[in-house]
């Protein structure tokens, strides 16, 4: 199985203190993402009030190979701990995106948080992309689910 090459750029409020992504365990699937802070922000955070959201950057732009994704899901012990999790997940970070890979946070927690300058606060999965081929047609095929959607094959 071929590993594809992420090539990873630094932005300029980049932290060059912090670690790139890695992947924190030999059998991980995410690679951690962390708070790079503007300098301004570092020392005090943000603070994330309660169903509140905001963007926070990672300091970093990536060139993701063709035929790959970079998918940013939230990180579980955020959300158990702090009720802290991600509005568009996953997020999705094409192979011809340029820019800084920033992560959408949203605060599902009655307390405010804060978070915190290099801090874990999502995980990048990389994974193969198929681009689909559409074809418009007046019928479907025939299946036994048929139409049925939300519940309608049970509840067990």
């Amino acid at each position: 199985m071929s590993v594809p090459e992420i090539t990873v750029m630094p932005l300029d409020h980049f932290d060059p203190t912090l670690p790139l992504p890695a992947y924190e365990t030999a059998g991980a699937a995410g690679m951690d993402l962390r708070a790079s802070l503007h300098p301004g922000e570092r020392i005090s955070g943000i603070k994330l009030a309660s169903l509140s959201r905001v963007l926070v950057p990672t300091g970093l732009s990536m060139a993701i190979p063709p035929g790959f994704e970079g998918q940013v899901r939230p990180r579980s012990g955020l959300a158990a701990r702090h009720g802290i999790t991600q509005l568009n997940t996953p997020g999705t970070v094409d192979s011809d995106y340029r820019g800084e890979v920033m992560v959408l946070l949203i605060n599902l927690g009655a307390e405010t948080f804060t978070i915190r300058h290099g801090e874990r606060i999502a995980q990048m999965v990389i994974a193969s992309v198929v681009q689909a081929s559409l074809v418009q047609a007046d019928t479907l095929p025939p299946t036994a689910r048929g139409a049925g959607g939300f519940g309608s094959t049970g509840t067990r």
